[in-house]
């Protein structure tokens, strides 16, 4: 693959902080520790310091809520800051969101991180019935969606640091398994929608060849390669943990396809999980 000149070396990014340790950023931190990076991990729960600390990874507590006094210098003292920190759906969380990603903003100034890479969500994008790329202008809908966004343009806004943003599709992986999403449930609509979701296999494989090969800066729609509808994969995905089928309308409503200019082209990632269907049937649990 051949390097454009603002790349970063990988051998430049030595010491990664990892803000928020939790589905995605706790795998990717010991596979970040396996590539020989050193790696810092925040937590909010204390008792989750010793489960990082064990897999080798400083431990930090860590709580950008309002009110909390946050005394975690050292934690920003990294060649890269990756932001794993998704808004919750309750409304004091979401109103305090992008207050939480300015004061993450501010210690990274202060701490003089070079690099941002923002895990964002492409719920950022609206469905309107057409294939969607990072060419796209995002219209969020709802209340996280927005959120999301303007994170993103906070982040973007900062000159002090560069900023990298992944925005995944649907997550599915350990813990997440999509045959208990719809299972059991009746007049589900949008059936004929096509899915867009990423395996957990490839959220971390992403990131790492983007910090491999120091491809900063720019923003990636991570999403699977394969849509099929809605209906087909989760009534297939509910049969392979033999739970009850769902029940969905047969129609196509609002939709989008996710799709990407800059993952297959420019960063040159293959997908692991490109076929849904096959996956279903070589992972029946």
């Amino acid at each position: 693959m051949h390097c454009p000149f603002f790349y970063m070396q990988t051998s430049q990014v030595k010491t990664i902080s990892i803000l928020g340790c939790g589905w995605y950023g706790l795998p990717l931190a010991k596979a970040l520790l396996a590539l020989g990076h050193h790696v810092k991990g925040s937590t909010t729960s204390q008792d989750k310091l010793s489960l990082l600390t064990e897999s080798g990874i400083g431990a930090y507590l860590l709580n950008l809520d309002p009110g909390n006094s946050i005394n975690a210098s050292d934690f920003f003292k990294s060649d890269l800051l990756i932001v794993c920190l998704p808004p919750k759906r309750n409304s004091d969380h979401l109103l305090s969101y992008t207050k939480k990603i300015s004061k993450i903003a501010d210690l990274a100034i202060q701490y003089k991180t070079a690099q941002i890479l923002y895990i964002s969500s492409t719920s950022v994008y609206q469905e309107e019935n057409q294939i969607v790329d990072e060419s796209t202008i995002p219209r969020p809908e709802t209340p996280s969606a927005k959120q999301i966004l303007q994170a993103e343009q906070l982040l973007k806004g900062t000159t002090f640091f560069e900023t990298t943003i992944i925005r995944f599709g649907g997550l599915i992986g350990p813990g997440r398994l999509p045959g208990r999403f719809f299972s059991g449930k009746k007049n589900i609509p949008n059936g004929k929608a096509p899915i867009n979701l990423i395996h957990l296999t490839d959220c971390i494989g992403l990131t790492l060849h983007i910090i491999q090969n120091g491809a900063f800066g720019h923003v990636y729609n991570a999403c699977g390669p394969d849509h099929p509808e809605k209906q087909v994969f989760y009534t297939q995905a509910t049969r392979t943990l033999n739970l009850e089928a769902p029940e969905f309308i047969d129609e196509l409503r609002e939709w989008k396809i996710i799709s990407s200019i800059q993952v297959p082209n420019f960063l040159e990632y293959s997908y692991k999980v490109n076929n849904w269907m096959n996956w279903l049937n070589d992972n029946p649990n």
